[in-house]
């Protein structure tokens, strides 16, 4: 962009300060730090609370991110998904067996937490007890009947994703944290994300409710369950990560792949519109449209990581508390903030330079029966706009023979095809039975093929 700022103003850095000292005095967390990020770069980093066991909070001190995790291991499937080893419909039997009624499960509904299986594994509470391994995670897996059946609902669930690290190291031939450090960490130069803690770290805590005391949480290795939830991180990094999740990046995993994490896959009554789920991502109603990014909680730590992507912006936070930080509702407040004290600065429109020959063919009016649509080009889509409203109601992507594919709206993934006449110029319009003529009701176009008259 040709206005970028390095850092916010002071202004701004006080109301996102505010909003983090609020919320540590609110939620009663020993320590929390944030980060703000705008443009690929983390603009402001602000703290409250001091009370870490070790060093004073800041952008390269550690906290457990619980299952932010989780984004990492869907980042992992859908890298192997673009490079052909696996499908998102290949059912879970196709890689771990003695999996009984959840074998039929796909690996798109354990990303996406509508595949109806327990939210946790069989046995002690598995944040809390030393990890076993993934022969005693499989053969517990079917200990609990499924609460429901495939695509029924969102139901979130722990062990789906602890049973899609194991796809991952059976798909690869090395473990799952093996190959997050491999195709995520070192890419994203993200050097302060470990499966262990790495000094310096903050140390979990529970606070009595009445006391206002603390009590020490324990830091397990989760063992089979890691995907789920283990990694410990910083602002510095997840600031990193934010950026990524805008942009994609080249050795991780493109923009288009992310888009589609971000596409909604299943979402529950109660939440109606305005939470879900993607790939792999929460997905939560607010911002420029929809955020996206996670949460995450073991004992003694929250986070929460949204992005809004159109806007290239993104927040951070990371408390050492078991309980009490709003790991969603504080950094889209922080984004809202931001949003707020400094506005999006919007991309420069820029003249078209050419125009293909098959493009320049359909722009200007067509009708569909008797609603009048403008066909425009921005420089790499055809626009179908209401020339009522102005509205924007469909995209369309030109492709190499001369047909276009719907890219947003009611034809998306469809094919529009140019029909001609016996002398090649254009006639009419077809997508999936809809006829777009140059005139209302052409008599000379298939159905609707002149205007309806009395039966």
């Amino acid at each position: 962009m040709s206005h970028r700022v390095a850092d916010v103003a002071d202004v701004t850095a006080r109301r996102l300060q505010a909003s983090i000292a609020q919320e540590q005095v609110r939620a009663r967390v020993p320590s929390l730090v944030a980060a703000v990020v705008r443009d690929g770069e983390r603009v402001w980093t602000g703290t409250a609370g001091a009370h870490t066991g070790s060093e004073p909070p800041g952008p390269d001190l550690q906290y457990r991110v619980g299952s932010i995790t989780k984004t990492l291991t869907s980042v992992l499937v859908m890298q192997l998904r673009d490079g052909g080893a696996l499908r998102l419909d290949d059912r879970l039997d196709r890689f771990l067996t003695g999996m009984g009624e959840y074998g039929g499960r796909t690996l798109r509904s354990l990303l996406a937490h509508s595949s109806g299986m327990h939210s946790e594994p069989a046995g002690p509470w598995w944040e809390r007890s030393s990890g076993g391994d993934v022969e005693e995670l499989l053969a517990a897996t079917n200990a609990v009947a499924a609460p429901f059946g495939p695509g029924a609902t969102y139901h979130y669930s722990n062990l789906a994703y602890g049973l899609l690290g194991e796809v991952v190291a059976r798909v690869t031939g090395s473990s799952w944290w093996e190959q997050v450090q491999l195709r995520i960490l070192d890419p994203l130069s993200m050097t302060r994300t470990s499966f262990l803690p790495s000094p310096p770290h903050a140390t979990g805590y529970s606070v009595a409710h009445f006391a206002n005391t603390l009590t020490e949480e324990p830091a397990q290795d989760t063992g089979a369950m890691a995907a789920a939830g283990q990694v410990w991180s910083t602002v510095g990094d997840l600031a990193r990560y934010a950026a990524f999740l805008v942009d994609g990046h080249d050795e991780v995993l493109p923009r288009s792949t992310l888009a589609e994490m971000a596409t909604p896959q299943s979402g529950t009554a109660d939440g109606g519109l305005r939470e879900g789920y993607g790939l792999g991502l929460r997905l939560v109603a607010g911002g420029s449209g929809t955020l996206i990014g996670h949460t995450g909680s073991m004992p003694g730590f929250l986070a929460g990581l949204l992005v809004d992507r159109p806007r290239r912006t993104g927040a951070v936070v990371l408390a050492n508390g078991t309980s009490g930080m709003r790991c969603e509702g504080l950094p889209a407040e922080l984004l809202d903030k931001l949003e707020r004290s400094e506005p999006t600065i919007r991309e420069a429109w820029i003249p078209v330079g050419e125009v293909p020959r098959t493009v320049a063919e359909v722009l200007g009016p067509w009708y569909w029966g008797n609603t009048a649509l403008g066909f425009s080009y921005d420089g790499s889509e055809v626009l179908v706009s209401s020339l009522s409203t102005g509205t924007v109601t469909l995209r369309l992507r030109p492709a190499d023979d001369g047909s276009f594919v719907g890219t947003a709206g009611y034809h998306h993934g469809e094919t529009l095809r140019v029909v001609r006449d016996e002398g090649g110029a254009v006639h009419h319009l077809v997508c999936a039975t809809f006829v777009y003529t140059r005139t209302p009701y052409d008599p000379s176009a298939p159905i609707p093929g002149g205007a309806p008259g009395p039966e």
